[in-house]
């Protein structure tokens, strides 16, 4: 039995909550909506822009893994890259001297890695999916 196809819709469920989490906090915290931007200060506009792009990345990628597209685990790369920008973005906030929540360094770590992880997953299921040749 190929699980492939059931770790695809898995994995682009997890996605999908984690675009749409993801996206929610990033707004809130751009917008300042429900008081959210209070609680996440002091915070670094760039990297709160890099989560906001990287979530819509994670709901594209997770729209074309619901579609059994092999292009699906492409915006995750995009969204490691603008990750990896955001990151180069906060050690200049740092070397400025400027403020910063040091869950921050983290929180940015695991988010990236996690990103990576979801990459090569989706990869996985998606791109070496065998056909199924059962009668």
């Amino acid at each position: 039995m190929n699980t492939r196809p059931i770790l695809t819709k898995v994995l682009a469920a997890v996605l999908l909550a984690f675009g749409l989490l993801t996206l929610f906090l990033s707004s809130s915290v751009l917008l300042d909506l429900f008081g959210i931007r209070e609680r996440e200060s002091p915070y670094v506009p760039e990297v709160v822009w890099a989560n906001l792009f990287a979530s819509l990345l994670y709901l594209v990628s997770a729209a074309g893994a619901l579609l059994k597209r092999t292009w699906a685990p492409r915006p995750l790369s995009v969204a490691v890259a603008v990750l990896l920008l955001g990151a180069v973005f906060l050690v200049l906030h740092i070397n400025d001297g400027e403020a910063y929540r040091t869950a921050t360094i983290g929180a940015l770590a695991f988010r990236t890695l996690l990103t990576f992880a979801f990459f090569f997953a989706l990869r996985w299921t998606t791109v070496h999916t065998v056909p199924n040749t059962e009668p």
